[in-house]
């Protein structure tokens, strides 16, 4: 538990954290939002314990180049060594986004998940993403000879085909979890129907929608169908559209994606994620926070918890407390 005044410095520790498992801010805003007022670069260190014979220290920096810079106890690595080596989910302010927002934190939030399980995504998803841009730099130059496009085409086609199988199958393990974690927090809503959109229509071969689209794709300048374009939605049997959904019940069904998400990486890496809660007891009511309390106490999960006070859920647990103050940290109890 880290607790101090707001403006501490409380949930700067749980960013530092979320950068060395996601190499990007929670926080919306500019990359240079992250660098300390007057410095121009950052640097993040953490040794982690996985299991009860494995120790692995993790550095990550960057400076005004942008570019980060990453280490695996020592030796230089790059950003996918350290993201695998540190899996942290975690629940914010800003997290009914997931669920309120556009579909782009969605396919973070899901592309995450199947980094974790599937070796071959990543390699995947980089092929994706550089055929993806020399094919909008094709568009955005007004190029229109067909054996230019072709070959950018097949790759997309090729690259997506195994994105979306890896993320059918990750959507499909997720259900259960979700569905658990949504009855514990939202049960009068009733069952819950986890839907994905893959990004192009199911029906049609991509690379055959890519050139029937291509004029339009001229004229907006980008790819308009893919695997870039993949989304997912929740609907539940009281609330089936998601403007049936509060603010609250928003938040809600938000930590339990984060949680339903945990769970999964639990069932099959055989170990937990780190769990971020941000100022909890200003997101939730008391009832609420006493449920993902006990959720999180059941499954042994590290917990780092933010707040100006120590939430009622929490004091009968047992926990060690942090004091916050001008970014400093001050151990407690």
């Amino acid at each position: 538990m880290f607790a101090g005044a707001n403006g501490a410095g409380k949930t700067s520790v749980l960013e530092a954290v979320f950068l060395l498992s996601h190499a990007r801010s929670f926080r919306s805003g500019s990359r240079d939002a992250l660098l300390q007022r007057g410095t121009s670069e950052l640097s993040i260190f953490a040794e982690l314990s996985q299991g009860e014979s494995r120790r692995v220290r993790l550095g990550l920096g960057r400076g005004l180049s942008a570019r980060w810079e990453a280490r695996v106890d020592g030796s230089a690595a790059t950003l996918g060594n350290v993201v695998s080596e540190c899996a942290v989910v975690c629940f914010e302010p800003g997290s009914h986004a997931l669920i309120a927002g556009g579909s782009e934190e969605r396919r973070r939030y899901l592309d995450w998940g199947v980094f974790h399980v599937e070796q071959g995504f990543l390699p995947a998803w980089r092929r994706y993403q550089r055929a993806l841009k020399q094919r909008n730099h094709l568009l955005r130059q007004g190029v229109t000879q067909n054996e230019l496009f072709d070959p950018w085409d097949r790759e997309l086609e090729a690259s997506a085909t195994l994105l979306d199988q890896q993320r059918r199958c990750y959507i499909d393990a997720l259900r259960v979890h979700l569905a658990q974690a949504l009855q514990t927090l939202l049960p009068e809503l009733g069952q819950v129907e986890l839907r994905y959109r893959r990004g192009w229509a199911e029906e049609g071969e991509l690379a055959e929608l890519l050139r029937v689209h291509r004029g339009r794709d001229l004229g907006r300048g980008h790819t308009t169908v893919g695997a870039h374009r993949a989304d997912w939605s929740i609907a539940f049997e009281h609330a089936p559209l998601r403007e049936h959904l509060s603010r609250g019940q928003e938040k809600l069904t938000a930590l339990a994606c984060l949680l339903a998400q945990a769970g999964l990486y639990a069932e099959q890496r055989s170990e937990w994620p780190i769990v971020c809660l941000d100022d909890l007891a200003s997101e939730l009511d008391q009832l609420h926070q006493a449920a993902v309390v006990r959720h999180l106490q059941q499954a042994q999960a590290q917990v780092l918890l933010t707040g100006t006070d120590v939430p009622a859920a929490l004091q009968a647990a047992a926990y060690r407390m942090f004091h916050v103050e001008h970014g400093e940290l001050t151990t407690l109890l």
